[in-house]
């Protein structure tokens, strides 16, 4: 859920090569365990499609993200669902909501005193909230790659945008609102990458950062450098994969 005045995102290729990204995220529904009598807000819902499995337990789903192209997707697959344009910063709805959920959406934001006091808003006396994204150390190999390719491609080492915290910094800032840690850890969870073009097309979907500040005719110099670079540490055999840590939290508003 970027904030960016742009939609940069590709429905399509996330769709067909990086779907991993809410395949992997049964653990963190079933610590939101949504019951049916529940209002839930998906934030950074992408293409809905764990918006609709929340909806599948009888919840009412709600979800929200900033990319206009991602929530047309979603409504297209998902007509029953409510999905909203929304950016995390701020937002807010008419009726409150008893869970609020988020998975490799929140490491986008720019200012989490902003998203997380929203959040706050958002929920119900003693609600809930269950999110998983890039935590502390998330991406190091990958994202050092791309910032050492883009000092030869650019002239000057461009730094990556994402917001990875740690346990204790982002519990200051759930803290700070209102909000209790009941639940965190963080997860070391490499992640297979598909087809022999794997990382390009990673770079392609998340990359936008880089790739917008680039001629089109330049993007395969890029591509190239960040693969040349990062093979010792991500390509594994004949695969590539991203080394991902995540952190993942449950917390309870007080």
């Amino acid at each position: 859920m970027p904030k960016s005045n742009n939609d940069q995102w590709q429905p399509d290729l996330y769709a067909d090569k990086h779907s991993f990204v809410w395949k992997l995220a049964s653990p963190v529904i079933e610590l939101l365990a949504p019951e049916p009598s529940e209002r839930v807000l998906d934030i950074g819902c992408g293409t809905g499609q764990l918006t609709a499995r929340i909806a599948e337990s009888g919840a009412t789903a709600v979800g929200a993200d900033h990319s206009p192209a991602m929530i047309e997707e979603a409504r297209q697959l998902h007509p029953q669902i409510e999905f909203q344009i929304e950016d995390a910063h701020d937002f807010e709805f008419d009726q409150p909501f008893d869970a609020v959920f988020s998975n490799a959406a929140l490491h986008w934001i720019t200012n989490p005193d902003k998203v997380v006091n929203c959040i706050a808003r958002a929920l119900n006396k003693r609600g809930r909230m269950a999110v998983e994204f890039g935590g502390s150390g998330n991406i190091h190999f990958l994202a050092g790659a791309i910032e050492t390719a883009s000092q030869t491609v650019f002239g000057k080492r461009i730094k990556h945008p994402w917001y990875f915290p740690d346990i204790v910094d982002f519990g200051t800032v759930l803290r700070r609102h209102g909000l209790e840690v009941t639940q965190a850890a963080l997860i070391d969870r490499p992640t297979p990458l598909e087809g022999n073009d794997g990382l390009r097309n990673w770079v392609k979907m998340f990359g936008q950062h880089w790739l917008t500040q680039l001629a089109t005719e330049r993007h395969d110099e890029f591509l190239d450098q960040i693969e040349s670079i990062a093979r010792a540490n991500l390509f594994r055999g004949s695969i590539w994969q991203a080394d991902y840590r995540r952190i993942r939290v449950v917390a309870r508003k007080r």
